[in-house]
């Protein structure tokens, strides 16, 4: 930006030495007023490519090099002579150019200083005797069209700002309903809805890398008791802890979601067999371990069923694999609860070894 805006100023810059060449203004002026123009076009980059400018609220210096880009504007409309109509489009230029990276309270400090010291250019040049002769009547044409370009620049800023904060509004409002949409109110977890999604895309993960991939679905055992002796509140407090305990004792990367009621999911990329099943015997003993005390002062013991399956590559997809986990879920409940039990005889074996 900063290089985009020396580009502009160069061709500025340009333009007054073309008026000089055409003997429509004096040459020293000129010279002087490009010596200044370019030192600061030098600093400002100095400051930007530097990084000093980093320790600033805003990096770029926009408002200062509006503000010193108004100023040399104002400068050359004096300067000019004849010529000096030229300057209100290389003001509109310098408005534009900057109005879409400064607040709304910024824009009002342009206005008012533009106004200011346009406002000062024009009465050195109608009263200077150096620079004067211009008729009243177009000083007042100046002067109006000066107030013109920046109170419409400063309209179209605010316009500008209001649209994109109403777009950035609309953003975050779209981003929260997602995310309920996608979240368990009571635990905090992912829902059902985004599991699946999470499953298709580690599934298609697997497929494209041949690397192993498990899924846990997890149940709480003689969850209902605890509902029908303790009350829902009771019940939603050991959701919470279970949550707890197994959050803490998975790894990173794997993937937890609440599948509805009791039920959660855990998925496993990237893992085989026999560290799902040490991983897995881990959080089955942590649950047990951690009994949840509530309000009452009453204490329950949590147990809980894991049935587990490892993504059969190529052809099984996501779906299969979550249909033989529950198979396994199953199994594992018909042989007494509280116990991990796999899909197949072959992930069984190898899980009983690891064991």
């Amino acid at each position: 930006m900063t290089v985009i805006a020396a580009l502009l100023m160069l061709c500025c810059i340009a333009a007054m030495q073309l008026v000089v060449a055409a003997g429509l203004t004096r040459a020293e002026p000129v010279h002087w007023w490009t010596l200044i123009c370019v030192t600061g076009l030098v600093v400002f980059y100095m400051l930007i490519r530097s990084g000093y400018s980093q320790r600033w609220e805003d990096p770029a210096l926009t408002l200062f090099q509006m503000a010193y880009s108004i100023t040399c504007a104002a400068a050359a409309y004096v300067i000019m002579g004849v010529a000096r109509a030229a300057v209100l489009p290389i003001l509109a230029v310098i408005l534009f150019f900057g109005m879409f990276g400064l607040t709304p309270r910024q824009m009002l400090v342009v206005l008012f200083y533009g106004s200011a010291v346009f406002g000062l250019a024009l009465a050195v040049v109608q009263w200077s005797p150096t620079y004067g002769g211009q008729p009243l009547a177009l000083t007042a044409v100046y002067m109006i069209m000066t107030l013109v370009v920046l109170t419409s620049c400063t309209f179209l800023n605010l316009r500008v700002l209001a649209a994109r904060k109403r777009k950035n509004e609309l953003i975050q409002a779209v981003a929260s309903e997602r995310e309920r949409a996608i979240r368990d109110e009571l635990t905090g977890l992912h829902n059902r809805r985004f599991m699946l999604e999470m499953m298709h895309l580690e599934g298609a993960r697997a497929q494209r890398s041949q690397q192993p991939l498990l899924i846990a679905l997890m149940d709480l055992d003689h969850f209902k008791n605890i509902n029908d002796t303790h009350g829902h509140a009771a019940g939603d407090l050991a959701l919470c802890a279970f949550v707890r305990t197994v959050t803490e004792g998975m790894r990173a990367t794997d993937f937890l979601a609440r599948w509805g009621g009791e039920e959660f999911v855990l998925l496993m990329a990237n893992t085989t067999v026999e560290r799902g099943a040490r991983l897995l015997e881990r959080l089955r003993a942590a649950v047990q371990a951690s009994p949840v005390e509530l309000t009452t002062g009453a204490s329950i013991r949590l147990t809980v069923s894991i049935g587990a399956a490892q993504l059969q590559l190529p052809q099984e997809t996501p779906v299969g694999l979550l249909r033989r986990a529950d198979a396994a879920l199953y199994a594992a409940k018909a042989q007494g609860r509280n116990r991990v039990a796999w899909a197949d005889d072959a992930a069984a074996g190898k899980a009983a070894i690891s064991a």
